[in-house]
C-alpha cells in the first residue's frame, strides 16, 4: 500500500472516529439532557431521530455529489459542517433549538460516512479494498468506543453540551488537516443527474434487497443502543461517568469486529451470516434480563460484534452490485442504514412511553434473529 493512501487512510479514520462519535455521544447524555432542558428522556431522543433522520435523507444528495464533483471535495465540505453545527448544539437552549441544530449537524455528517466509503471502494483493490473498509469501519467505531466513556466523562465532569462543543473542535481541527492530506478524487460522471443515477439504482433489485436489509439491521441496532445509556442507568444506579464506561464494552466489539471482519468470514464461511445474527440476537434477548455490570459488558460486546460483522459485509456487497456508481450506492446504504435507525429511535420511544425499557431491547433481539436468516439470501445470491 502506497504512503499517500496509508495517510489517506488515516485521515479519513480520525474524522469518521469523530463524527460517529459525535452520533453516538448521545447515548449516554440523554439522561442528563432530559434532566437540564426538563423533558422526559423519549423526548430528549427526538434529536437522536433528527440527527439519523437527516443523515439518512441527505445522503441521498451527497453520493451523486461525489460522484460527480470528486468524493474527497464532498468530504471535505461536510466535514467543515458537521464540526460547525456540533459546536453549535452545545448552545441550545431548549428542544426545538437542539432538535434543529442535531439535524443539521446530521445533514453535514451524511457527506462523510458513505462518501469515505465510495473514495475507498474506487481507490483501493479489490484484494485491500475490505481491509481499508474495515481499517476506517474500526476507527469509526472505536470513535463509538471512546464516545460512550468519553462523553459520560465529560457530563459527569461538566454537562452534555461540553460533549458536542468538544467533537465539534476536534472535528473542525481534523478538516483543517485534511485539507492538505487528503488524496484528491476526481468526478466519475460528466453531469449531476439525480432521477438518472437512481433511476439505475432502483432497477437493480439486488441493490434495494440489499440496502433493504441494511435499513432492518439499522432499526434494531441504532434504534435500540440509543436507549442502551438510559437502560445501564436504569438497572445498575451508576453515574454518567460508568455508564460510559460500560457501553464502550458496545464500541470495542466493533473495533475489533472491523479490523477481524475478513477472519471471521474466512473461518465461518457459509454460516458467516447465520452467525452474527444470531450472535446479536441472543446478546440483545440476553441483555433485556440482564442487571448486573458484568452481563451488561458482555451482551454489549455481543451487541456490537454483530453489528460491524454484518454492517461491513452489507457495505461491501452494495458496492459489488453497482460498482460504477459507488458514492450512489453508498447513498442508499447509509439512507437505509441511519434512517432505519431513526424510525427505530422514534418507534422504541413508544415503546419506552408505555412499557418497560427492556422491551427495547427485546424487540430488536427478535428482529436480529430473522436478520441472521435475510442476509444469508441477499449476500450469498449469485451477481
Amino acid at each position: 500500500m502506497q504512503e499517500k493512501h496509508k495517510k489517506m487512510l488515516l485521515i479519513l479514520g480520525i474524522i469518521a472516529f469523530f463524527a460517529n462519535g459525535d452520533n453516538y455521544a448521545a447515548a449516554p447524555l440523554l439522561p442528563d439532557i432530559a434532566r437540564d432542558l426538563d423533558i422526559s428522556i423519549s423526548q430528549a431522543a427526538f434529536s437522536v431521530t433528527a440527527y439519523m433522520a437527516s443523515f439518512g435523507l441527505f445522503t441521498i444528495i451527497f453520493g451523486p455529489l461525489g460522484d460527480r464533483f470528486g468524493k474527497s471535495k464532498i468530504i471535505n465540505i461536510a466535514a467543515f459542517g458537521t464540526a460547525i453545527f456540533s459546536t453549535l448544539a452545545a448552545f441550545s437552549f431548549n428542544l426545538p433549538s437542539l432538535i434543529i441544530l442535531r439535524g443539521i449537524n446530521g445533514a453535514f455528517a451524511a457527506g462523510i460516512f458513505p462518501v469515505t466509503m465510495a473514495l475507498i471502494g474506487e481507490t483501493f483493490s479489490d484484494e485491500h479494498r475490505q481491509n481499508a473498509i474495515g481499517k476506517v469501519m474500526g476507527m469509526m467505531f472505536m470513535g463509538a468506543a471512546s464516545a460512550t466513556a468519553l462523553g459520560g466523562a465529560l457530563a459527569y465532569l461538566g454537562n452534555w453540551r461540553l460533549v458536542y462543543g468538544f467533537y465539534g473542535i476536534a472535528e473542525l481541527v481534523t478538516a483543517l488537516i485534511m485539507i492538505k492530506v487528503l488524496v484528491k478524487s476526481k468526478g466519475v460522471v460528466d453531469e449531476l443527474k439525480y432521477r438518472e443515477v437512481y433511476g439505475k439504482a432502483f432497477g437493480n433489485k439486488l441493490l434495494l434487497k440489499t440496502v433493504g436489509t441494511i435499513f432492518i439491521i439499522g432499526f434494531a441496532i441504532f434504534g435500540s443502543f440509543t436507549y442502551a445509556g438510559s437502560y445501564v442507568e436504569e438497572q445498575t444506579g451508576l453515574n454518567l461517568l460508568m455508564v460510559g464506561v460500560i457501553l464502550s464494552s458496545f464500541g470495542a466489539a466493533t473495533v475489533l469486529g472491523g479490523r477481524k471482519a475478513s477472519w471471521f468470514r474466512e473461518k465461518a464461511k457459509d454460516k458467516y451470516f447465520i452467525f452474527a445474527g444470531i450472535l446479536g440476537s441472543i446478546s440483545l434477548l440476553l441483555l433485556s434480563i440482564s442487571s448486573s455490570v458484568f452481563t451488561l459488558i458482555i451482551f454489549l460486546f455481543g451487541f456490537g460484534l454483530s453489528f460491524v460483522l454484518l454492517q461491513s459485509s452489507m457495505i461491501m456487497r452494495a458496492q459489488q452490485v453497482m460498482p460504477q456508481l459507488k458514492g450512489t450506492a453508498m447513498s442508499l446504504a447509509s439512507f437505509n442504514m441511519f434512517v432505519g435507525g431513526a424510525v427505530g429511535t422514534f418507534t422504541n420511544g413508544i415503546i419506552l412511553d408505555a412499557t418497560r425499557m427492556s422491551n427495547i431491547f427485546l424487540l430488536a433481539g427478535v428482529i436480529m434473529f430473522f436478520v441472521a436468516f435475510l442476509t444469508t439470501r441477499v449476500v450469498l445470491k449469485p451477481l
